[in-house]
């Protein structure tokens, strides 16, 4: 990774995992579980954008505009396919009507407030502001072979998980499916114009892996999973295969996820293989415990054939012993399953840290000698306040 960061204003987490009576990980006394919020707020909506509607709801929009449903047509195949931002370059529109579909149908949602690059250009972390100012993040990451989109689904999250900065902000509302979708088109227009170092290219891989807890915003998030891979000019025509969906373990959910039918994969953060840490770290665990989580992921790599991605952040001296390599090695051994391994990025002044290095490589060790594969995640973005939320939270300051 590179040594050095890029920061452009646009427009003019970690400590010791604690008990809920502030007391660390493991010290006696009373612990009540903390605590959790899935219905968010009620706050003013984002207004409506072509990417909220499906191709039906879009023809009957703009026929309700006194035009031609094929209109609807014209202004995806702009949006999706040509990403254009720009009403002057939809010369296919006659001007007329042009600004009033436009304002109508494709009206702007998100201010980038920060950008912070790193890797040569190639990491490109971005701070947006939506209609009601509040602030939310998204990562476009290229490598040689692929570029990745990162994208928030909520504007803070619920899950109240101790060693995330996302998580300690709390929850302020969910976003759109058009203020998801978004996302992954600014990271889209930002490749094929040629604005990220490599040549021109394609988002090719989506991750809900930023802000917010996705399945907590469940109808949204499903939205915004069809008008991704929906085919252009429905939508943006990536793969299914190519998106990610993350949870920290909403075990209903994850059923409905998958009697959705959906290729896309499914990660769960982990973080501990027993329920006594994982109640800690993972406050959800209070309500689905460990077995019940992986139950619900095994039943959806059964009916999507999708090998299950396992999120482990390693935290020193936490969650980072050789036994818990060993407990989760014997949970995770002969399913469809892969694990990542996270080095922690702490957010500023905190107590937890990423393991050691030979803590790491002992940890890695241990699960292959159990058969399950394991990566250690590639830690992009440590310099640019990569760890979730950090950049949000600074912005915001």
């Amino acid at each position: 990774m590179s040594s050095t960061t890029n920061s452009r204003p646009v427009d003019g987490s970690t400590g010791t995992p604690a008990a809920a009576d502030g007391s660390p990980a493991g010290s006696e006394g009373a612990k009540t579980p903390p605590k959790l919020v899935f219905a968010a707020p009620r706050r003013a909506k984002p207004p409506r954008h072509l990417a909220d509607l499906t191709t039906a709801e879009r023809r009957a929009a703009v026929a309700e505009l006194g035009e031609k449903p094929f209109r609807a047509d014209q202004l995806s195949r702009h949006y999706f396919a040509r990403l254009a931002d720009d009403p002057a370059q939809m010369t296919d529109l006659p001007a007329a009507i042009r600004e009033r579909l436009v304002a109508d149908l494709l009206p702007p949602l998100l201010t980038p407030v920060r950008e912070l690059d790193c890797d040569g250009g190639t990491t490109l972390k971005t701070v947006w502001k939506a209609f009601d100012g509040v602030l939310f993040e998204s990562v476009l990451m290229r490598y040689p072979d692929r570029a990745t989109m990162c994208v928030s689904s909520q504007a803070g999250c619920g899950m109240n998980c101790p060693f995330c900065a996302t998580g300690q902000a709390g929850l302020t509302r969910n976003l759109s499916t058009a203020e998801i979708v978004e996302q992954v088109a600014a990271g889209a227009r930002a490749l094929a114009r040629g604005r990220i170092p490599g040549g021109p290219g394609r988002v090719s891989n989506i991750v809900f892996m930023g802000m917010g807890e996705p399945l907590a915003n469940y109808k949204t998030v499903l939205g915004a999973v069809r008008r991704i891979t929906d085919p252009a000019p429905a939508g943006l025509g990536i793969s299914q295969r190519s998106v990610t969906v993350s949870t920290v373990g909403l075990v209903p959910a994850i059923e409905k996820l998958a009697a959705e039918d959906l290729s896309v994969r499914l990660a769960v953060s982990l973080h501990a293989p027993d329920d006594e840490l994982r109640d800690e770290l993972v406050p959800i665990n209070n309500r689905w415990k460990v077995a019940e989580v992986l139950d619900a992921a095994w039943a959806y790599a059964d009916r999507s054939g999708r090998r299950i991605s396992i999120e482990y952040a390693l935290i020193k001296d936490v969650n980072d012993q050789s036994w818990r390599a060993d407990l989760l090695g014997r949970l995770l051994r002969g399913h469809l399953v892969h694990v990542n391994l996270i080095p922690l990025n702490p957010t500023p002044g905190s107590r937890w840290t990423a393991s050691r290095p030979q803590d790491e490589r002992e940890f890695v060790r241990r699960l292959e000698a159990h058969g399950v594969p394991v990566t250690v995640r590639d830690t992009r973005g440590r310099e640019i306040d990569g760890a979730c939320g950090q950049l949000a939270a600074a912005a915001k300051d």
